[in-house]
């Protein structure tokens, strides 16, 4: 349950990804509960910045500090030669504190609880769980936590939630996969990159055409309904409107997809998610079900300012259907863009994440849900030298108008950016 919530022991618990330890201490920052994270190994994000053995132990030690837990996912389909490593590894991650572990593969499963019976087990949403009884199957294995799969409405995740006292944590936020609960093999046909091992090359992203067998090299395009090429592109989940559905179901934990995508993304999502969940809260401190709110418009027009492929709710409320799909392109066009983090709060030290020049306006995203908006008038570099622009990954002093109070080292400041 919720360890920053004021106002309701009965929040669920908001966990964040984590693909590196900046971005660790970018949802520590914004209030995350719990954060999920992979090794070196075993992980089903090969290309994220995953964490070695003295990355773990750090990442673990700085979590617990900050009162947040740390999930690490085991959650490969293992095959014959990744056995006799994982034993050992499974009691590292036992003796570095891990709370938890995330795992899909039933000979995964079946180790951990001969060798660390004490590691709690939170199944993946690739084991598809998705009805009462496979739920139920999977608690007699051992299995404390059920990450649902992502083909699930309201009514079914009740229906579950009923059937089982588990813990059961349901995605809200993120890149959804065309092939069910990820299950996919297109990546490994077209590029020897194995989803199922973690290193999926996100083959739905592409832009398809038609090639006839007699006339190789003439390209026709793939169109449907009139909407363009990309025909397995998903847009980006997102229940954030539902929400407090989700809370009165009795969900224990939400969950944030993410790990390979920017802190500036795990950042802005993981506060508005956060801040979403504490106003959830504080409506039924005041006596408010959960089930008749709704979230103010603030929360939505924050939601338009973080980078996506467009919306979807999946299939919350009904099937999905082409509404759902990005047909025309990769991604949506960003409107906004982390500019900053902050480094030092006075004087005011940031390191910079996109051009930044005197006269722009920058956000700087604090504890509320409204962001402080100011125009930057000054700017120095480390050595107190004077530049009128600063480039990505410069470390740089800076002075507003108005002047930030109550700055905080790791928040973020972001910028508007004219379309392309």
């Amino acid at each position: 349950m919720s360890q920053t919530s004021r106002f309701s022991p009965t929040l669920p618990e908001l966990l964040a990804p984590v693909g590196s330890f900046e971005k660790l201490i970018t949802a520590i920052h914004y209030g995350a509960d719990a954060v999920y994270l992979g090794g070196k190994a075993f992980s089903l994000r090969a290309r994220a910045g995953n964490f070695d053995e003295l990355g773990l132990r750090r990442a673990i030690s700085y979590a617990h500090e900050h009162g947040v837990k740390v999930y690490i996912t085991v959650n490969i389909f293992a095959h014959n030669r990744d056995i006799d490593d994982l034993t050992p590894y499974l009691t590292m991650l036992r003796d570095a504190g891990a709370d938890g572990i995330i795992v899909s593969d039933p000979g995964i499963i079946d180790l951990a609880r001969q060798h660390v019976p004490d590691l709690p087990l939170h199944l993946s949403t690739q084991a598809n769980v998705t009805n009462r009884a496979s739920a139920r199957f999977w608690i007699k294995q051992g299995v404390s936590r059920l990450n649902l799969a992502r083909e699930l409405g309201l009514e079914e995740i009740r229906a579950i939630r009923k059937a089982t006292e588990a813990d059961l944590e349901v995605f809200v936020h993120g890149a959804l996969c065309i092939s069910y609960s990820g299950r996919c093999m297109l990546s490994n046909y077209f590029t020897g990159r194995n989803a199922n091992l973690g290193d999926c090359a996100h083959p739905c992203r592409y832009s398809y055409a038609v090639v006839e067998e007699k006339r190789p090299g003439q390209y026709f395009p793939v169109e449907e309904d009139q909407r363009g090429t990309y025909i397995f592109n998903s847009k980006d989940l997102c229940l954030l409107k539902q929400l407090p559905l989700l809370v009165d179901a009795g969900v224990n934990a939400v969950k944030i997809e993410g790990r390979m995508k920017s802190a500036g993304y795990v950042g802005a999502v993981v506060r508005l998610y956060r801040l979403a969940l504490d106003w959830i809260g504080e409506q039924i401190f005041l006596g408010k079900a959960a089930v008749s709110l709704s979230l103010p418009e603030t929360f939505h027009n924050e939601l338009s300012k973080i980078g996506t492929r467009g919306q979807t709710e999946n299939f919350f409320r009904a099937r999905p259907s082409s509404e759902d799909m990005l047909y025309d392109r990769m991604r949506i066009e960003q409107s906004w863009v982390p500019v900053g983090i902050v480094r030092q709060a006075d004087p005011l030290l940031i390191e910079t994440r996109h051009v930044l020049r005197i006269g722009d306006q920058v956000e700087y995203l604090g504890r509320a849900i409204e962001p402080n908006l100011v125009t930057v008038n000054a700017m120095a570099s480390a050595d107190g030298t004077a530049i009128d622009r600063a480039n990505p990954g410069q470390q740089v002093l800076l002075h507003t108008k108005p002047t930030l109070d109550q700055v905080e080292t790791h928040a973020l400041l972001r910028k508007r950016i004219e379309p392309s």
